[in-house]
């Protein structure tokens, strides 16, 4: 069975990797280990929780599970090394586990390529200068941001803590007439449940963190799955 190893920080929205694997019939094994630092949405912690000591030792962490590709599933603890710097730490996370390697933040880049999508809405949960560092790595990717929102949540357990409902709206609620899609960038945040609920309300794809990551690992080996329960993004291969 193919199978993509990813490191979550601490807790709050992991259980949407074992929702996943039910949702795609359980054709794939998405093995979650987790790394500890703060799940404060701040720089210089966000540094420090996607360092490469840390990832190392998810990396060893995901050894017994035999993965065929990791991911590190943090979309602000690898966009906060900005492109060239996230580049060097999936290229650090691949040696130490020997494995095919990527993060989220790459994953919404390359999915949002997949879409062919060229202007977006961010709608963030992030403090405003962390999420302007999302739009920044968006810009190097070639997206084009029309619209950024941040609700200035501080911690990810409080984003874990966001009712399907709040997620909806936060989606909706900052969209832009111009955008291709809605974005939402933290894997804290529960979002594989109410994806097409959001495309519905939108009438528009919309990636959320936990969504790409996911297909990013399967794109990394080779395992591009169809599913109409997770949005635009599985409905387009």
């Amino acid at each position: 069975m193919p199978t993509v190893g990813f490191i979550y920080p601490d807790h709050a929205a992991e259980d949407d990797y074992p929702f996943a694997e039910r949702l795609l019939g359980y054709r794939f094994s998405l093995p979650v280990e987790h790394i500890y630092g703060t799940d404060l949405h701040a720089v210089p912690e966000l540094l420090d929780l996607g360092s490469e000591k840390r990832l190392a030792e998810g990396a060893t962490l995901l050894a017994k599970h035999e993965p065929d590709a990791v991911v590190w599933a943090c979309t602000s603890g690898s966009f906060v090394y900005r492109w060239d710097g996230a580049h060097e730490q999936v290229a650090k996370l691949a040696a130490a586990a020997g494995k095919p390697a990527s993060s989220t933040s790459f994953a919404f880049v390359r999915a949002a390529q997949k879409l062919g999508l060229e202007r977006v809405a961010v709608a963030a949960s992030y403090p405003d200068d962390v999420a302007k560092l999302f739009v920044e790595f968006l810009g190097n990717g070639g997206i084009e941001i029309v619209a950024m929102s941040s609700e200035g949540i501080d911690t990810a357990a409080e984003v874990g803590r966001l009712s399907p409902e709040a997620v909806v709206e936060l989606a909706v609620g900052h969209d832009h007439p111009y955008a291709d899609a809605v974005l939402i960038p933290d894997t804290a945040m529960r979002t594989l449940g109410v994806i097409n609920t959001i495309e519905e309300r939108l009438g528009k794809p919309v990636l959320t963190a936990n969504q790409v990551t996911i297909w990013e690992g399967l794109r990394l080996v080779g395992e591009l799955p169809e599913s109409d329960e997770l949005g635009a993004l599985f409905r387009c291969h």
